[in-house]
Formats: structure tokens, sequence, C-alpha cells
């Protein structure tokens, strides 16, 4: 079956021509500069130490940040799921988290933190209403017939979790974390840009527009894009291995 949304090489060729073809007439690095410089500045930067420990610094923030909103937000859904109460006292926390700017969490947190573990908070912040209101969203999808006949049947807890809640809950958490893994990214490092945590991918950014180095500008943002890529690839292949492990439905690659 055919992606509908899957990127074509002569799309990606097209469009590099177009911005190759730009530069060329504004003549200007600082304004626009090159494909072919962007590459060459990220081929020098990739060689040098400085470079992996600041990619490191934030890929391993950003995915701390992610998978303890992925916890937090399956362990509130499931204690909203069973209690009115908890329901309705996390309504309030989840909208004010999903309605306040991100730059608001930001200064706010500069204020009560160091600029360290900022974009561990950021991510977590951004990503956890997502997954509470969708694994929330997937436990009231389950067929109560089923559950009824399990209970009727005294199947195990953990065969009802396993065969009756899991197989509707995945596609719910799959679109979330699909649609989370992306914002964290971009959440994350416009922390980093913000606090400016030292040897962060952040402050290669902030230092590349304080002195209007646009091609280390480009360079850094591809970067950024290529492991927000291939973090969102290993996550969500690691969701689709644990719904097949545990006999779930199959998930779309």
């Amino acid at each position: 079956m055919k992606k509908k949304h899957e990127i074509r090489l002569w799309a990606v060729l097209f469009w590099l021509i177009v911005w190759q073809l730009v530069s060329m007439r504004l003549d200007s690095e600082i304004l626009l500069v090159s494909p072919f410089r962007v590459l060459c500045r990220l081929g020098q930067l990739m060689l040098t130490a400085a470079f992996w420990k600041a990619v490191l610094f934030t890929l391993s923030r950003i995915a701390a940040g992610f998978f303890l909103a992925v916890l937090a937000g399956v362990a509130l859904a499931a204690s909203a799921s069973r209690s009115g109460r908890i329901r309705e006292l996390l309504a309030p926390v989840m909208l004010a988290v999903k309605s306040v700017p991100v730059a608001s969490f930001i200064i706010l947190a500069l204020i009560w933190f160091s600029s360290k573990n900022l974009s561990v908070l950021i991510s977590f912040l951004i990503v956890l209403p997502m997954i509470h209101t969708n694994v929330q969203s997937g436990i009231r999808a389950v067929d109560r017939q089923l559950l009824e006949m399990a209970r009727v049947f005294r199947v195990p807890k953990y065969r009802v979790v396993r065969y009756i809640y899991l197989p509707q809950i995945m596609p719910f958490f799959y679109s979330a974390c699909s649609v989370a893994l992306g914002m964290s990214w971009k959440a994350g490092v416009a922390a980093e840009v913000i606090g400016i945590p030292r040897g962060s991918v952040g402050e290669r950014l902030q230092q590349a527009k304080v002195y209007l180095d646009t091609p280390d500008l480009f360079a850094w943002t591809l970067v950024i894009v290529a492991a927000s890529l291939f973090f969102e690839k290993i996550v969500l292949f690691l969701v689709r291995r644990i719904a097949e492990k545990c006999s779930v439905m199959p998930m779309k690659h």
C-alpha cells in the first residue's frame, strides 16, 4: 500500500533547486546561504567532538522529557478513567498546559530552575496533555460489552488489559506519539534557544543568530530536523513492535 504522505525525491530536488536559485539571485550569504554551502558547513561541524556532544546533550534531554511525559500521561489517563473525581481534578491542569504559550512556560521555568535541564521540563509539558487526552479517548472507546463478558467469565485482569484494552488504546497512543514527537523537539529546542544551556544545540543556534552566521544557522537547523526524524522513527518503530508483541491490532508502517 502506498503511503499517502510519502515524500518524493523529485519534490525534494525541486525545492533544493529553488533554494539554490533564490540564493544565487540574492547573492548574500547572510540573507540566504546556498544548500551546497550548508552541507559543506555541516560536514565541517560533524568532524568536531563539540558537535556530537551538543547533539547528545539535546537529544538526551528531549528524549527524557518525552518518555517521562508518556509514563505520566498513561498513568494519569488510567487514573482519570477509573475515577470521575480525578478526571475533574486533572481537567483544568491539562487545559492550562495546552493553552499557555510555550514561551511563557520557558520564562517561568527559568525563574524557578537552571537552564541545564529546561528542555526536559518543556518537552514534558508539551507532550503530557497529548498523551493523556488520546489514551483517555482510547480507554473510553473500549467495547463495554466485551468488558462485561470478561467480567462474567472471570477473565484475569492482565488478559483483559492485553486483549481488550490494548487493541483499542494503541491506535490512539500511536497517533498521540506521532504528533507529540515533533512537538517535543520544537518546544525543547526553543527552550534551549531562550535558556541557552551550555553545550546544547540551542546555544549553537543562538550564537549563529548573534554573529549572523547563516551557514551555521542552517546547518544546525538541518541537524535538528534529522535528529527529530531519527528519534521519531525509532520511537514509532518501538511502539509498533510493542503492539505486535502484545498481540494487538497490527500497526501501519
